[in-house]
């Protein structure tokens, strides 16, 4: 009688489903955990959030809408939206930092399901999304923002906006699969985060006054849709149709991304 022997990677495809959310779970939390040893992830979660709040409503404020109180309702629910694209490139940024850290290479050869490390990692960023949307709404009330709406109303923002940064968060799970540093990971970032941030109507309240072309291109932008939607959610508006388009797009998005991402993750993992 012999015994069959199993390799790492043997076990890992056979775990059952309620191990493998056992193991997306464990390294979800081990994810969260670790951003009491990284400092600097705890600044980019809390104070630059912070930092944007005060730096739009004060500067610009009093030059886009007359004030800082007239201009809240505007950006706070742009910042919200951009800052939730640029903490979705934390999930490629971490996962490329595993990868070239050899993290992965340890649990290839672990008994747990081949796709936990990319979930568990995707689920913890989506914690932080949440945290740092609580801190810019906190920050926003303590300068003079308020909801207009209701208990629900917030809820389904957050809903949505969680949501729309999953979908697009694809992004950077692709290119933090074809590229060799973390650091290429932030640039994809700056290149493409920004220009798509503020070629919207996230700090404007109204594209009037923009050269035809170039408003139509902000009118229609993916950004515009959700910051419009997040805008009817807490403070009023119309809310259905900004919505699905934002969904749509961000659902476009993943289904070109998210396959080139596991395939290539695949390869890699």
């Amino acid at each position: 009688m012999t015994a069959t022997a199993f390799a790492p990677q043997d076990l890992a495809k056979r775990v059952s489903p309620g191990i493998a959310a056992r193991n997306t779970l464990t390294l979800a939390w081990r994810n969260l955990v670790q951003i009491k040893h990284n400092p600097m992830e705890l600044l980019d979660l809390s104070i630059q959030p912070i930092m944007f709040v005060l730096l739009f409503a004060y500067v610009f404020g009093p030059a886009m809408a007359g004030s800082v109180h007239a201009y809240l309702p505007i950006v706070i629910p742009g910042i919200i939206a951009q800052n939730a694209l640029f903490a979705g490139m934390s999930t490629g940024f971490g996962l490329n930092t595993d990868i070239t850290k050899g993290v992965f290479d340890r649990f290839r050869s672990l008994p747990i399901s081949r796709s936990a490390p990319l979930a568990g990692r995707i689920i913890a960023d989506t914690v932080k999304q949440a945290w740092s949307m609580l801190i810019l709404l906190g920050v926003g009330f303590a300068i003079g923002f308020r909801v207009h709406t209701g208990v629900l109303s917030v809820l389904l923002a957050f809903l949505l906006l969680l949501t729309f940064a999953l979908l697009f968060s694809w992004t950077s799970v692709y290119i933090a699969m074809k590229v060799n540093e973390p650091e290429k990971v932030q640039i994809f970032g700056f290149v493409v985060i920004f220009p798509l941030s503020f070629l919207s109507t996230a700090f404007i309240p109204t594209t009037k006054g923009i050269p035809g072309w170039l408003a139509f291109c902000m009118d229609n932008s993916p950004v515009t849709q959700l910051v419009a939607s997040m805008r009817g959610l807490l403070v009023g508006g119309p809310v259905l149709e900004h919505a699905w388009i934002a969904l749509a797009w961000g659902l476009g998005i993943s289904l070109v991304f998210a396959p080139l991402s596991l395939r290539a993750y695949k390869k890699r993992a």
